[in-house]
């Protein structure tokens, strides 16, 4: 059976360096074109709608910005999902407000139970500045284009 991956990239492209999960999925879909093995998600900030994209897919790739991290911006973390997959909040009203991917992984994982991919990688590229701007910073995009170079390699067998 031939592996189904798919790539959801995060982030506000009017927010400046807070576009590099989306400029990743994006030149990824360019580079790679349509694929039956391959989805390729822009999730924008949304994080509700990754639970029902996983279902059928047996490797999952995450693409986001991290602030705060204390290293340059650019700089590449890959860690697998289980790591920063975050606590269910037991709150009714969470789907009223924001859903972050990390804790829209942990519903997932409740709600696919034996279907919920083990396979989930995440990639997160250091950030600094996310101020209203459609401009991302030289590190950003440097930072980007390596996760851009990576997944490549690995998705275009």
């Amino acid at each position: 059976m031939q592996t189904k991956t798919a790539v959801l990239g995060f982030g506000n492209p009017v927010r400046a360096d807070d576009g590099v999960g989306i400029y990743v999925v994006q030149t990824l879909q360019e580079k790679l074109g349509e694929r039956e093995d391959i989805s390729i998600f822009d999730m924008g900030t949304a994080a509700f709608e990754v639970l029902f994209k996983l279902k059928g897919h047996q490797e999952i790739i995450l693409v986001d910005a991290v602030i705060n991290s204390g290293e340059p911006v650019g700089t590449l973390f890959k860690l697998p999902a289980s790591e920063v997959e975050a606590q269910i909040e037991d709150d009714p009203m969470v789907f009223l407000h924001g859903l972050k991917w990390n804790q829209a992984l942990s519903y997932a994982r409740k709600m696919l139970g034996d279907e919920y991919p083990e396979n989930i990688n995440v990639y997160l590229i250091a950030v600094e500045d996310t101020r209203f701007n459609t401009g991302m910073t030289e590190a950003a995009i440097k930072g980007a284009d390596t996760v851009i170079d990576i997944l490549y390699k690995q998705l275009k067998h």
